[in-house]
C-alpha cells in the first residue's frame, strides 16, 4: 500500500525528514537494539538538535510506535500482494521467509522480544489483523477432509478471540496457529543464529515445516 504524497513542499519537506529519521533509527536498532533507540543521538547524526528533532517525532515510543507500524504494514502489504497473486499457504509461507530474511532487525522488533517500558498502541493491532486474516483465508480454501474436531479445535471454537470476525472453522484456525507458530519458531532461531555451525540446511528445515503445516 502506497503512502499518500505530501501536498506541499513543507509538507514534502516533513515526510523526507522524518524517514532519515526513520533510516538512522533503524541503523541504531541494528548496532545497539531497539531498546538503546536516542532521538538525541540520531539528532546529532543528521545535524540537528533535540529539541528540533521533537518536533518530528515527541518520544522515543511515538518513533518506536513508526518503526512498527511500517514493519507490520510491510509484511500485510507482502501477504496480499501474494494472495492475490494465488498463492496459498506455502506461498505465504516462503514470503513470510524472504520478508524476514531481507531485513532481520525488522522481524525482530515486531516479533523478538519486546521492548521494555514500551507498549504498543491499539491501531497496530489492526494491521496484524489483516495479516492474519489473509492467513486464516488460505487455510480456510486448503481444507483437509473432514474429520472429528481435535480437542484443540475444540477448544478454538470458543476461544477466537485474536482471529477477530473471521468465519474460518476451527480446523481452519487450528492450521493458521500452527503455521504462526511453527514458522515463527524457525524464523526466530535462524536469525539469531541458533543454528550456525549444526550442519544443516536451514531453508530445508522452513520448507519441511511448511509443507507440513500445509498438509503436504
Amino acid at each position: 500500500m502506497s503512502k499518500p504524497e505530501a501536498s506541499t513542499p513543507r509538507e514534502r519537506y516533513r515526510a523526507q525528514v522524518r524517514e532519515e529519521i526513520k533510516k538512522h533509527a533503524w541503523e541504531q536498532i541494528a548496532t545497539a537494539g531497539a531498546s538503546a533507540l536516542s532521538l538525541n543521538a540520531i539528532a546529532k547524526r543528521i545535524g540537528m538538535s533535540g529539541p528540533a528533532l521533537y518536533r518530528y517525532f515527541a518520544s522515543r515510543d511515538e518513533l518506536i510506535t513508526e518503526l512498527i507500524r511500517d514493519a507490520y504494514r510491510s509484511l500485510a502489504d507482502t501477504f496480499r500482494a501474494r494472495a492475490e497473486a494465488g498463492a496459498g499457504l506455502d506461498g505465504l509461507a516462503h514470503a513470510l521467509r524472504a520478508w524476514a530474511l531481507d531485513d532481520p532487525q525488522r522481524y525482530f522488533l515486531v516479533y523478538g522480544t519486546p521492548v521494555p517500558g514500551y507498549h504498543a498502541p491499539e491501531d497496530t493491532t489492526r494491521i496484524t489483523s489483516e495479516i492474519m486474516a489473509v492467513l486464516l483465508d488460505a487455510c480456510a480454501a486448503e481444507q483437509p477432509p473432514a474429520a472429528p474436531p481435535s480437542p484443540l479445535e475444540t477448544h478454538l471454537a470458543g476461544h477466537r478471540d485474536w482471529a477477530g470476525q473471521h468465519p474460518a472453522p476451527p480446523s481452519a484456525l487450528r492450521r493458521a496457529l500452527a503455521f504462526w507458530t511453527r514458522l515463527h519458531g524457525v524464523l526466530s532461531l535462524e536469525l539469531a543464529g541458533h543454528f550456525t555451525g549444526m550442519g544443516f540446511d536451514p531453508a530445508r528445515l522452513y520448507t519441511a515445516e511448511a509443507e507440513a503445516v500445509a498438509g503436504h
